[in-house]
């Protein structure tokens, strides 16, 4: 019997928006994957985290989003792995490899593959998953460091000028964001004042 391939889409997701969902569903399409975890990221280490909302509110937010797609599913994993830490994708793929037997497929844009060097263990997390990397207009793979170009695959995937910032400004500025989150997370947003703070 074949393991299960899962995908692991890890982000901050504040707020989560159709983009992620379009890429997401391109991914397991491309990748033949039966599940496509989404992973909202307590406290990343190499983002700016004060404008980050609480975590339990994204992943409500996220839940929200992925609830039609049965091949979706949303982990509160890293809340429990970094109660005294920053979240590290290394201690999340382990922990994971522990929960499931499943093969892992780490998906992580363009920009990221760039900086991977810089991520806690990239040799570990390589060893551990297969990570599929998705296009990103205005990087090239050519710039990537070739001891991890040459052990990713990387998928085309649409392009949709979303971004979570772009909406955080949008709700700022008293502005629509009809379209760009699901009817559902518009909804939660609208109803618990998230992100209209100057």
């Amino acid at each position: 019997m074949s393991l299960r391939r899962i995908g692991i889409f890890g982000g901050t997701f504040n707020p989560i928006h159709i983009a992620h969902l379009i890429v997401a569903e391109n991914v397991r399409e491309q990748a033949e994957l039966d599940k496509i975890l989404f992973i909202p990221a307590p406290n990343p280490p190499h983002k700016e985290s004060s404008w980050l909302i609480d975590t339990e509110l994204r992943i409500k937010m996220a839940k929200l989003a992925v609830s039609a797609n049965p091949y979706f599913e949303v982990s509160d994993i890293e809340v429990e792995l970094s109660k005294n830490t920053r979240s590290y994708t290394v201690n999340t793929l382990m922990a994971l490899g522990k929960m499931y037997q499943a093969e892992l497929y780490l998906i992580i844009g363009m920009d990221q593959l760039l900086e991977l060097h810089i991520w806690k263990d990239p040799g570990k997390i390589i060893e551990m998953s297969k990570v599929i990397v998705i296009n990103r207009p205005g990087f090239l793979a050519e710039n990537v460091h070739p001891d991890y170009r040459d052990k990713v695959t990387f998928l085309k995937t649409p392009y949709i000028g979303i971004s979570s910032t772009d909406i955080r400004n949008k709700i700022k500025e008293n502005r629509s964001i009809k379209y760009l989150v699901p009817e559902a997370v518009e909804k939660f947003i609208k109803e618990n004042k998230l992100y209209n703070q100057t």
